[in-house]
């Protein structure tokens, strides 16, 4: 029996919303910061899904977006590592398409009922981008979910799928695209979305003579909220069992979207529910779980989709977002020389203490130092060291500085001195923070962020944020 294990999200903390300066819409989205992307969003889901657990028996990762950083590349893999995953696992990436997300849950449970993977991670993460002041801007969001699919005392069962391929160009982004295209409106819903919705509905009655009215819960993803209450309307599904669809607080976030609906659906469900996942691109799946006893047991210690969408941020200025994707830049005057990319060699070779941010722990003290040491700064023992990886160890703020000359595209620049429960200190710089609350001995915990990037390679390393229960 395949089923979902456990699940685990992330939103990120900074919102368009009323409150932006700038901003015409009329409710919130959740957006990415300039230091962040699907890989990193993708971690910090991993991070939440497998908080306390032992992740030593994951032997597949399957990463869903339409927006990751290399055409020839996995980003799977640098995902698993800053995960601390191990190195014998299955990985792959699955794209071009807004559906990956149940594509990838469906090859998830197929492999898992095959017997050939035990336990497997989806995760779905996207960060796209549309032209500034459009529809699509507005409805759409940036997020990330992880579930674990495995056998056995699962927290919710497989029970069957139903899909359809549906060729059309209602949305798209050709390669070297930065933002997404899209035809006319009235053509791209009618023969589009409605039309592959209401055919997939009528083929999963037909499949399993089983009413979609039958369900208790029903996830139905769509480009927007009007869109979304148009298609459930038309499926006759009642509010009382349509999982909310997030618009107004997370927005429409690709491949992650119709996950993160049955994600949040999961938190709350009641065991011998049933809920049906309907989710679109380029043709549409149905896809079938029933909610077990063990669902509980998958909520404890995870901060989920609602977890991270109660603590926000708002962002100041639509500008300000227009620079964290590119898509505007103040001129300071200031010339800096161009900085040459990160040694590809080095990333190898250093890898355990970038991507999987380990330090070492001394054998004969027990100090812990990061970056690791070859002699230990307390006893002078030499090459006598245990691998401890510092990501999810309580930390607080020892010290920080601002630099407001940093060329940072978030003025200033917070450098932090962070000290850690089991002893560690290490020097980070700060994201996702409101100077304002910047204090000693405030509670933060370290996040996988975007570094400087060029020649072609896109650079990752951990900073340091403060608790992001800070900002509920």
């Amino acid at each position: 029996m395949a089923g979902i294990t456990r699940t685990g999200a992330y939103v990120p903390l900074h919102r368009l919303g009323p409150s932006t300066d700038g901003w015409t819409g009329t409710v919130e989205r959740a957006v990415a910061n300039f230091d962040e992307d699907s890989v990193t969003m993708a971690v910090a889901a991993v991070e939440d899904c497998l908080a306390g657990l032992d992740r030593s028996t994951i032997d597949a990762v399957y990463l869903a977006s339409t927006t990751l950083p290399y055409q020839e590349k996995q980003a799977s893999t640098v995902a698993a590592t800053a995960a601390d995953l191990p190195d014998d696992l299955f990985t792959t990436d699955i794209s071009h398409s807004v559906r990956s997300g149940s594509i990838a849950l469906l090859m998830a449970l197929d492999a898992v009922a095959a017997g050939r993977v035990k336990r497997a991670l989806v995760v779905a993460s996207d960060c796209r981008v549309g032209p500034p002041g459009s529809d699509f801007e507005k409805s759409s969001g940036d997020g990330a979910v992880c579930i674990e699919v495995g056998p056995g005392d699962v927290a919710a069962v497989f029970e069957g799928v139903v899909s359809l391929a549906h060729e059309i160009h209602d949305v798209w982004r050709a390669a070297g695209d930065t933002m997404i295209r899209s035809w006319e409106d009235r053509f791209v819903q009618q023969e589009g979305y409605l039309d592959a919705i209401q055919k997939v509905a009528e083929l999963w009655e037909r499949k399993t003579a089983r009413p979609i009215a039958s369900f208790d819960r029903v996830v139905l993803s769509a480009p927007d909220a009007r869109r979304h209450a148009e298609a459930a309307r038309m499926l006759g599904i009642a509010k009382d069992k349509l999982a909310a669809p997030l618009f107004g607080a997370l927005g429409n976030c690709g491949a992650a979207f119709a996950l993160a609906q049955l994600v949040a659906t999961l938190e709350t469900a009641n065991a011998g529910e049933s809920v049906l996942m309907i989710n679109y691109g380029d043709g549409a799946d149905a896809m079938a779980f029933r909610v077990t006893e063990n669902a509980g047991e998958g909520r404890t210690g995870r901060r989920g989709v609602a977890g991270h969408l109660a603590p926000k941020l708002p962002v100041k200025a639509y500008a300000d977002y227009l620079k964290w994707r590119g898509l505007f830049s103040e001129e300071s005057g200031v010339r800096r020389p161009a900085s040459a990319g990160p040694s590809a060699a080095a990333l190898h070779r250093e890898q355990d203490q970038v991507l999987r941010f380990k330090g070492v722990r001394c054998q004969k003290c027990e100090t812990v130092m990061y970056p690791p040491q070859r002699i230990c700064i307390s006893c002078n023992t030499r090459d006598a060291f245990d691998s401890v990886r510092l990501v999810g160890e309580p930390a607080h703020l020892f010290t920080y500085s601002m630099d407001y000359i940093a060329g940072t595209a978030d003025v200033p620049l917070v450098l932090t001195v962070v000290d850690f429960d089991n002893g560690a200190r290490c020097v980070l710089m700060m994201t996702d923070r409101d100077i304002e609350r910047v204090a000693i001995d405030m509670p933060v915990e370290l996040t996988f962020r975007l570094a400087r990037s060029g020649g072609g390679i896109t650079n990752y390393y951990w900073k340091s944020m403060p608790a992001r229960e800070a900002f509920i």
